[in-house]
């Protein structure tokens, strides 16, 4: 149930402000974090990696944006093109979010490799810098939903109705990209992306920047040339109007629960969601369980689901149970930020400080 706390005044949720100092203090940086009790033989087999249902869900997903991309080109110019693209912008900048977040981990295959490439790909579809992003979700892992230290914390509080209504259709994050990209193709960086990204990785953020500037000019280009927006809704366009339910999704994962905290079962949710929705998601609707134990591979997150199930809060039964939590959870925020919604724990209640908490392997 929601947690009444008295109010606040509003934080400062960037890198470089006082929030990251404070905490530092409090022992929230890359500090240790409760883990629910499971044994060495079978996390290790949890954690075998392999090539075949990454390599399955690929060719099911590349399958499924050609056929519904073709159906959006051949009725070009009709309104029969409408369901079409609107299968294929959901594939093409919703599908992509989690294919990113998989290949980033090194996760997804065992060859690393097809990791990296899809990585690439799937960073361009839903308008993530490469290498950027490889460092800021290393950051969200590492101190998940801790003010002044994580850079992926979706919603601060209070939140903005209006900016949320802009990320439906990832307005506000187009915008912070394509102004990074600009800033990088200059070899540029800005403050709070040097407190997380290592020097050494600089020259691969710039080159990234100048590629895709260079793939949107062709885009634009054709675009141009042809008289037409089809190339652009084939590329580009999709990473916007296609984005709606990755931000569902997005919100879903840690909005209107606890921050600072060490203890992801207050700070994360497990929904449970249907066939369609967990092939589109790549399995994080366990996303308590991948932020417990981030190298499981997403096949086998069901699995570790029903290992520490014992421990952890009860599942939401699907997204709009969820969402009946949320809404208005963000709609109180609005006026107390300090409100949130407290998890239910079993077992350990907090962090031990001898517990170890399972690394983050990081392929830059």
């Amino acid at each position: 149930m929601p947690e009444p706390t008295a109010h606040r005044a509003r934080r400062d949720y960037s890198l470089t402000g006082p929030e990251a100092a404070r905490a530092a203090e409090k022992g929230l940086v890359s500090a240790n974090w409760y883990q629910s009790p499971i044994s060495r033989k079978r996390m290790k087999e949890l954690m075998q990696r392999r090539d075949g249902p990454a390599l399955l869900d690929t060719a099911i997903w590349a399958a499924t944006l050609l056929a519904t991309g073709f159906g959006g080109y051949w009725f070009w110019g009709s309104w029969a093109c409408v369901p079409f693209f609107l299968a294929y912008g959901v594939l093409y900048g919703t599908a992509s979010n989690p294919r990113w977040h998989e290949t980033g981990h090194g996760t997804a295959f065992k060859t690393r490799w097809m990791n990296d490439a899809l990585y690439q790909v799937a960073s361009f579809m839903c308008l993530f810098e490469p290498h950027v992003w490889r460092w800021s979700h290393a950051r969200h892992h590492t101190d998940t939903i801790v003010v002044g230290r994580d850079p992926e914390i979706v919603e601060p509080r209070p939140p903005s109705l209006w900016m949320m209504a802009l990320s439906l259709f990832n307005l506000p994050l187009a915008w912070k990209t394509f102004s990074g990209v600009a800033r990088h193709a200059l070899g540029r960086m800005s403050a709070q992306e040097q407190d997380f990204i290592p020097e050494s990785e600089w020259p691969k953020v710039f080159r990234a920047a100048r590629i895709w500037i260079g793939i949107y000019a062709l885009i634009i280009g054709a675009a141009l040339y042809l008289h037409s927006w089809l190339p652009l809704m084939l590329v580009g366009l999709p990473s916007l109007y296609g984005a709606w339910l990755g931000y569902l999704f997005g919100l879903s994962q840690h909005v209107g629960l606890a921050e600072d905290v060490l203890d992801h079962r207050s700070n994360c949710r497990t929904i449970y969601m249907n066939r369609v929705l967990r092939f589109i998601y790549m399995n994080m609707n366990y996303h308590l369980e991948h932020h417990m134990y981030p190298m499981v591979p997403y096949h086998a997150l069901s699995q570790l689901h029903e290992e520490i199930r014992s421990d952890c809060p009860p599942p939401y039964a699907n997204l709009w149970e969820a969402y009946q939590e949320i809404i208005p959870t963000i709609w109180r925020q609005r006026s107390d930020p300090s409100y949130f919604v407290q998890r239910p724990t079993r077992g350990e209640g907090a962090c031990s400080p001898h517990s170890k908490s399972q690394s983050l392997e990081i392929n830059a």
